[in-house]
């Protein structure tokens, strides 16, 4: 109890210093200021059940971020450590994921990384965990197992953990390492000069993963044209995005500015580096998934017609954070201003009102601004980013996404490597046979799917509304003759969505085989994304035509 009058009495001094200078600029913020503090104190001294002041903090900061938008939130000093590690993709540990198993028998490796401390132990996906440094660890949660692997790099973690191929305990030693998960796990050449990179986030440290591609790439062989890849990058780092946009544009090039209501939030962004690939043509991949440092890099590459951009519209989120300390090891992530990028305009897509009940909007059509690229093609603001070249994504069935979800892929898949312990693998060409798709149907007999298509929900919708309306009679026979042709068990499923379950599995088997890599390199062979952006790099008239005359569509 002394710690959280200590925490109260703390918090209490700080708020009525940053009071005091309030009132000179706002009375209002340090009326609502003071407000706070005394409902704290009031709740801490006399609520019927003692409380934690720490946690009515936490409650409190929350409350007071919820109607901003997503992106402004509380940072506790244990949030901030997992926010640090997404934000530079670095940590102490043995660099592995973990799952607890559908069955909640446990926690097993979910994908050792290649090179890391887990993987030179010999650990391979589906070992599950026994003890850790002697404390028996099967009724663990993945959070807690988590928590227990991480450590200060040079420590040593003693395990057992039971091998998923012969069932038996192992005991290891395995000293942890500064584990950083690389940006760009993948960069190859496609065909002849056709270069690829996949780009997932904008940790630090990403330039240098990407340059370390291209130099790599650049030894190898000459490079013609080059694929980046953006999709599902979800952003992060402005330095991070402003050093490889310096790869592609001449040094000097201004690629982004930010203004909010202060003089600190504005700011602009040149290029400091002399290009590595300043000539060579670009097309970069976007889709829904896309946001952030991954716009910032795509929409000043559009804005100064040095890239194609292919694949559907970007997410839209042209908001910028800055992590302010609070003290005491606390942080605010607070949108502070907007970026803006080459052409002058602003992707973000959606407008966050804060006062009353409003909802959340898009910007309307009304409010979407024209803006130019340096060869004058049109483009807006106020929607994410608009390819040039649309290509309709590449959709998974919901019924695949539960069998994933629940674990039945990775359970069978355990089976089938036991089965299976010496198999040589092509990750571009390996597919599962017609045998082994059967023995998961035999699988998956007994388990349960909780899925309705959106066509059942539909008709049942229909059913319901028509006999509300009396019209049941006279759709009768044709709702009848509808349900007959559709079919939402389970057994029909697996055969309906074949193509997209065998996917899984035979990603999940190349995973266990070739790490991440191979995954990525698997999945290039059929997509159609990829094949098409191939094609536009090989068509040198094409890609001018859409690069120096096409405008980009409004919508």
């Amino acid at each position: 109890m002394k710690r959280n009058k200590i925490s109260l009495a703390v918090l209490l001094a700080t708020v009525v210093a940053c009071g005091v200078w309030a009132v000179k600029d706002d009375f209002g913020l340090g009326r609502n200021m003071e407000i706070l503090v005394n409902m704290m104190r009031e709740i801490s001294l006399q609520y019927v059940d003692e409380v934690n002041p720490d946690q009515l903090m936490s409650d409190g900061a929350q409350g007071m971020v919820r109607n901003l938008d997503p992106y402004t939130s509380y940072l506790s000093e244990e949030e901030m450590s997992d926010f640090e590690f997404k934000a530079t993709g670095k940590y102490g540990g043995i660099g592995a994921t973990i799952r607890m198993r559908r069955d909640s028998s446990g926690v097993v490796i979910a994908q050792p990384y290649k090179g890391s401390p887990s993987d030179k132990a010999g650990l391979k996906i589906g070992d599950r965990f026994l003890k850790i440094d002697g404390e028996d660890v099967t009724k663990c949660t993945s959070a807690e197992i988590s928590s227990k692997l991480k450590g200060t790099p040079g420590t040593v973690v003693k395990l057992e953990v039971e091998r998923l191929m012969t069932g038996k305990a192992e005991e290891m030693e395995i000293t942890r390492a500064r584990i950083a998960v690389p940006g760009v796990p993948y960069a190859e050449f496609l065909e002849d000069g056709i270069a690829y990179i996949r780009h997932v986030d904008f940790s630090d440290g990403c330039y240098d993963d990407m340059r370390a591609a291209v130099e790599r790439m650049r030894a190898e062989g000459h490079i013609k044209g080059l694929i980046l890849d953006y999709r599902d990058n979800g952003g992060g780092s402005v330095p991070e995005a402003v050093k490889i946009l310096s790869m592609f544009v001449p040094k000097g090039t201004e690629v982004l500015t930010m203004k909010g209501r202060t003089k600190q939030s504005e700011k602009s962004f040149t290029t400091e580096l002399q290009p590595v690939l300043g000539d060579v043509p670009l097309v970069a991949l976007i889709d829904e998934s896309s946001a952030s440092a991954s716009e910032i890099v795509c929409g000043a590459l559009q804005d100064l017609d040095r890239a194609v951009l292919m694949g559907q519209r970007s997410f839209g989120k042209g908001l910028v954070q800055t992590i302010v300390p609070l003290g005491y090891n606390a942080y605010v992530k607070l949108t502070t201003a907007k970026y803006y990028i080459p052409s002058g305009r602003c992707v973000q897509r959606i407008n966050y009102k804060h006062e009353g009940n409003s909802k959340n909007e898009n910007i309307p059509d009304s409010l979407i601004n024209e803006f130019k690229t340096r060869a004058g093609r049109k483009v807006y603001d106020g929607n994410g980013l608009m390819p040039d070249v649309k290509v309709d994504a590449d959709y998974i069935s919901t019924f695949a996404v539960i069998l994933y979800n629940l674990g039945y892929i990775e359970e069978f898949l355990d089976e089938y490597m036991r089965s299976h312990p010496n198999e040589s693998v092509d990750p571009k060409s390996f597919t599962i046979s017609d045998k082994d798709y059967e023995a998961f149907v035999k699988f998956m007999a007994d388990k349960e799917v909780p899925y309705e298509s959106q066509t059942r929900l539909a008709l049942d919708m229909l059913k319901k509304t028509s006999k509300q309306e009396r019209y049941d009679a006279d759709f009768a026979e044709d709702l009848k003759q509808i349900e007959s042709k559709l079919k939402d068990q389970k057994m029909d499923n697996l055969r309906t969505y074949r193509a997209e379950i065998e996917d899984l599995l035979n990603s999940d088997i190349v995973l266990r085989h070739h790490y991440q890599e191979g995954v990525i390199e698997h999945q290039i062979v059929g997509d159609s994304t990829i094949i098409k952006a191939v094609e536009l790099l090989k068509d040198k008239e094409r890609y001018q035509e859409i690069l120096l005359k096409q405008d980009t569509s409004r919508n």
